[in-house]
């Protein structure tokens, strides 16, 4: 499988999955300026939409969204747990959609050139909301469902980090920041991490 991702963006979240699960995909970076690969191919011909993450299957089959990404490939070893089956199963997905909608979507605005200055201000004050929410349902636990790490803790660790580019210390959210460590150090995503150059290799 073909995982089309560019550093840091949201498909560092299936990219730390599959590391996660011991399931190898073959990298190809993409220049989401100029939606070029980086062979010089036309990243369009693959997903006519131009955006990361992308999973092109063995059969050549092409999925898309990172929520659909994640839950896909964690399908394929059920076992270690990383979309949980049952009503847990559903606690997740209750939480990809929350990091979707409240978080990443709100992140786009940010990120966006053509937003107005006093309209990031609305979705920056948004997003610590939402920052405190997370505070209060991170108290007790380890990660987002328990002490079990999932897709939605991936999803969220990568989408929470974009919060250091627009002057968001997630230091004041103790729970927060603690999750953002745990995350941070678990062996996978620091694979991930530096395979993306987002962090350096140990020396």
């Amino acid at each position: 499988m073909k995982l089309y991702y560019s550093p840091g963006t949201c498909a560092l979240s299936p990219h730390i999955v599959s590391r996660e699960l011991g399931i190898p995909l073959d990298l190809i970076r993409v220049d989401t300026k100029t939606h070029k690969t980086a062979d010089g191919g036309d990243f369009y011909q693959v997903n006519p939409q131009g955006y990361v993450p992308t999973l092109v299957l063995d059969d050549g089959e092409i999925l898309t969204e990172g929520p659909a990404i994640v839950q896909y490939l964690a399908d394929l070893k059920p076992e270690a747990g990383l979309m949980p089956t049952g009503r847990d199963r559903y606690r997740v997905l209750e939480w990809l959609n929350f990091v979707t909608a409240e978080l990443h979507k709100q992140f786009s605005h940010m990120f966006s050139p053509r937003t107005p200055e006093d309209y990031k201000d609305v979705v920056r004050e948004g997003l610590v909301r939402k920052f405190a929410f997370l505070d209060q349902k991170l108290a007790g636990k380890s990660y987002l469902t328990g002490e079990h790490f999932t897709v939605a803790d991936a999803y969220l660790f990568v989408v929470a980090n974009w919060s250091r580019f627009h002057n968001i210390d997630l230091a004041q959210w103790p729970n927060l920041k603690a999750f953002m460590d745990r995350v941070k150090a678990r062996p996978k995503v620091q694979e991930a991490m530096r395979a993306e150059g987002l962090i350096k290799s140990a020396a």
